[in-house]
């Protein structure tokens, strides 16, 4: 049977070659997807995050449908979760077996890896058998169908029985009965397997024959063990020993074995290799899955399905915004926020107190413009997104907001490589940039960067604890605005009677609510200090 295209997150084969030939991707770095906490999330093995990131509307939608389907009918993830480990050992048997024998002429090896297949077709022909009505998804529509139509056809069912007969030969195979020829010095000269035998040879020492009350010796009693298994043998020894072993077998096997896997082998190989390719996707929809199955079944996490926004438009409005990452790692329920980039504020200056939840709004901005990117579900109520050409993350490196030159130089010249990479279609994600220096220098440098960012047009984010430069916003729109800049507006983490309340606004810092909450939180604002004063008299 000829293999067409089926794949998890590719609409059509000219997808997919677009997409490996790096056609319309968005710059999105595995370094990115560190610094937003998606690496962690995911945990790939086969793959790297950043390789799924795509521009492509309908590869988008595609993906989506995909999720949708996976999200709706818990048996495909089910089925997809049972075939994972079988295309993993299929891998595993493969790169066993280039190792062994470069001339891929490994009989054994073959009968296992056939093994492997049917039980592979078998698994995913029963999984979607049952729910094949209810998936409306072409990625799962078209593996269901091939599925089912190689588990019934002729072929495969004449390879089944050639397999149940073959493999019941290897499986009745106990023990091997060898002869090794000596010369006149007891050297041995030469060896070969005499039989193959359905039953284990026995011990010959006494105690075992006490044991099972024997003391006769027959051809399958063990009068001596074989060194190379014997305790304190290296494993060098053992290995060579049980590699004679196999090609010896495989030689008695060689016979029934060639004829047939000839016939079928480029059927098997062919199809065995359509399925490893899915692997890698495999993977990627089942951890979006888990992701999506995980962050719907936490107290006050929503999730959605963006609506795709034209790239022009520059569109990021979603409500009920989080952050993914936190939201995993905490028992309480999130705080959400609603977020929007619009066309009074395609940038923000993002200020509040310390630990008020100015990183966590910035990663969770990211995340959702990457995952929509990936073509997944975002953490929010409702979401409408443009695809952007890349992300670019400037995020501290340390905790110390010192003084340190040589960190400035370093911090500087990275923002300076973003600018230079930057196009009207990115996002910037800029979180406490500039904390290696002074309030004054930072905040000019500061200022310097936005009005750059601003004529360059681009959408973003720069929170940070300088109040100076959130201040200093109208003369940075006045400036860039003479050069057709777009505008900046400015962001604050609230408080709300005294305590964080991680909410996020629309307004104009308070720079003085801030050091107050900090005086306040420490016990060194005028009033606390005058009670103390005050109970020591």
């Amino acid at each position: 049977m000829a293999e067409r295209f089926i794949s998890l997150i590719y609409p059509s084969i000219q997808s997919r070659e677009a997409h490996s030939e790096r056609c319309n991707l968005p710059g999105i770095s595995e370094d990115v997807c560190y610094e937003l906490g998606l690496d962690e999330i995911f945990n790939l093995k086969n793959a790297s995050l950043s390789d799924f990131f795509t521009m492509d509307p309908e590869v988008i939608r595609y993906r989506q449908m995909t999720l949708d389907d996976m999200a709706s009918i818990p048996e495909i993830s089910e089925t997809l979760a049972a075939i994972h480990p079988i295309l993993d050992d299929i891998s595993e048997l493969r790169r066993l077996d280039n190792d062994r024998n470069s001339s891929g002429d490994s009989y054994l090896y073959s009968i296992t890896e056939i093994e492997l297949y049917v039980s592979c077709i078998d698994t995913l022909r029963d999984g979607f058998a049952g729910v094949k009505d209810k998936i409306k998804s072409p990625a799962f529509s078209a593996l269901a169908d091939f599925a089912t139509e190689l588990a019934e056809s002729e072929y495969y069912a004449e390879l089944n029985k050639k397999l149940e007969a073959l493999a019941s030969r290897v499986r009745e195979v106990k023990s091997v009965t060898v002869g090794v020829n000596l010369d006149r010095e007891l050297r041995p000269t030469s060896a070969g397997v005499i039989s193959i035998n359905s039953e284990q040879f026995k011990s010959g020492k006494v105690l075992d024959k006490i044991l099972r009350l024997s003391f006769k010796n027959d051809a399958f009693t063990c009068i001596a063990d074989l060194s190379p298994f014997g305790k304190g043998q290296s494993e060098n020894r053992q290995e060579a020993l049980i590699g004679a072993f196999n090609s010896a077998i495989e030689e008695v096997f060689r016979s029934s074995v060639r004829g047939w896997r000839n016939i079928v082998g480029d059927y098997v190989i062919e199809n065995t290799d359509f399925l490893l390719r899915l692997l890698p996707e495999i993977e990627f929809v089942s951890r979006a899955a888990e992701l999506v199955s995980k962050l719907s079944s936490h107290a006050g996490c929503a999730v959605c399905i963006p609506e795709l926004a034209p790239v022009g438009e520059k569109a990021f409005a979603a409500k009920g915004l989080y952050n993914p990452r936190v939201a995993l790692a905490i028992d309480d329920e999130i705080v959400t926020n609603d977020f929007e980039f619009d066309d009074n504020a395609r940038i923000y200056v993002l200020t509040g107190p310390n630990r008020g939840g100015k990183s966590v709004i910035t990663v969770a901005v990211g995340a959702a413009q990457a995952l929509c990117q990936l073509g997944l579900p975002v953490p929010a109520e409702s979401a409408r997104i443009s695809p952007v050409d890349a992300i670019f993350t400037h995020f501290p490196e340390g905790a110390d907001d010192t003084i340190d030159k040589g960190r400035l130089g370093e911090e500087c010249a990275r923002l300076k490589e973003i600018f230079d990479s930057v196009s009207p279609d990115s996002m910037i994600l800029l979180d406490e940039s500039l904390s290696s220096t002074g309030a004054y220098e930072a905040s000019y440098i500061a200022s310097e960067i936005l009005s750059g960012f601003a004529v360059m047009g681009c959408r973003g984010i720069f929170s940070t604890h300088l109040h100076e430069l959130a201040a200093g916003v109208p003369e940075i729109n006045e400036r860039s605005g003479e050069l057709g800049g777009i505008r900046i507006d400015t962001l604050v983490a609230g408080i709300e009677e005294g305590k964080r309340s991680f909410k996020i606004y629309r307004a104009k810092p308070d720079g003085k609510s801030y050091a107050r909450d900090i005086a306040d939180k420490y016990g060194l604002s005028f009033e606390l200090l005058m009670k103390r004063a005050e109970g020591g008299r």
